[in-house]
């Protein structure tokens, strides 16, 4: 999945550290990001490459291994040669994921730091934190902290069928497992039953849990479970999110090659017996 990155190790404790020359740099324009990417394979700038673009005008974030990471506080540049910005849709295809999950984790930054420059309660404009990743009212003592949404996957088996799922209206037509967001004072089982009834009309049995992944590019942290039907296996599509719902054999799944998502994981442990 694309946290895994052995032998490589994110290290997201928080610091207050001053970027410096050499951090590895992203600059950020709407939702897009500046990289250079040959042959699939993205690669950053570093701070002092890029002229215009001085230490003060960034934010420390995060290191991998002993390579530290910062962003361009305000403002974008013109790409040089080789360089371009990319959105999300785009950079999740590329690799190294060594490189791409701090894409992804910056991405997630920017549109935190991008959606919360003033306070909510006074509209006091927010500052740093020196003690904590979390940005500061210095008017009311306002505390808002990176968003982290959590959501369910959840994998529904009949014997040697899996249910697989098609989103309505997204570019990406590949099978999904049911998904779902994590509602106001609902435990995470509550929310497994409740989005499979919602998007398919089944009722479920057995849940158990596999696995989390912090899925960074919809800032959403995934809770993967595998479970049973429970009763009628009649798929009632809930058409507004689906446009596919279907009972499929583990013979006829798909091989997961990216590696990337905990849908696909969970998929390929159904295929291979393991689930």
């Amino acid at each position: 999945m694309v946290q895994n990155i052995l032998p490589h190790i994110y290290h997201n404790t928080f610091q207050l550290r001053k970027a410096e020359q050499g951090d590895l740099l992203f600059i950020c324009k709407d939702d897009s990001i500046l990289l250079q990417v040959e042959d699939g394979r993205l690669s950053l700038p570093r701070l002092g490459e890029l002229p215009g673009v001085s230490a003060e005008q960034c934010r420390s974030l995060f290191s991998v291994d002993e390579q530290w990471f910062c962003m361009l506080r305000e403002g974008a540049v013109e790409p040089s040669a080789g360089y371009d910005y990319y959105n999300v849709r785009q950079y999740r295809e590329f690799r190294p994921m060594d490189r791409l999950f701090p894409v992804a984790i910056a991405g997630s930054l920017n549109r935190w730091y991008r959606d919360n420059r003033f306070c909510g309660r006074c509209g006091a404009v927010l500052q740093d934190s020196e003690t904590e990743r979390a940005l500061c009212c210095p008017a009311c003592g306002r505390v808002i902290y990176p968003k982290i949404c959590p959501a369910v996957i959840v994998a529904v088996r009949k014997g040697d069928y899996l249910l697989l799922t098609r989103y309505a209206g997204r570019a990406i037509k590949t099978y999904a497992l049911i998904a779902g967001f994590n509602e106001i004072g609902e435990t995470i089982e509550e929310t497994v039953h409740r989005e499979v009834f919602e998007e398919v009309g089944v009722r479920v049995k057995n849940l158990q849990y596999y696995k989390s992944q912090p899925w960074v590019f919809t800032d959403t942290l995934l809770m993967g479970f595998f479970c049973d039907l429970d009763g009628d296996d009649h798929i009632t599509l809930q058409e507004s999110e689906l446009s596919m719902g279907t009972w499929v054999h583990r013979s006829e799944l798909p091989e997961d090659t990216a590696h990337l998502s905990l849908t696909a994981e969970m998929i390929e442990q159904f295929r291979l017996g393991l689930a």
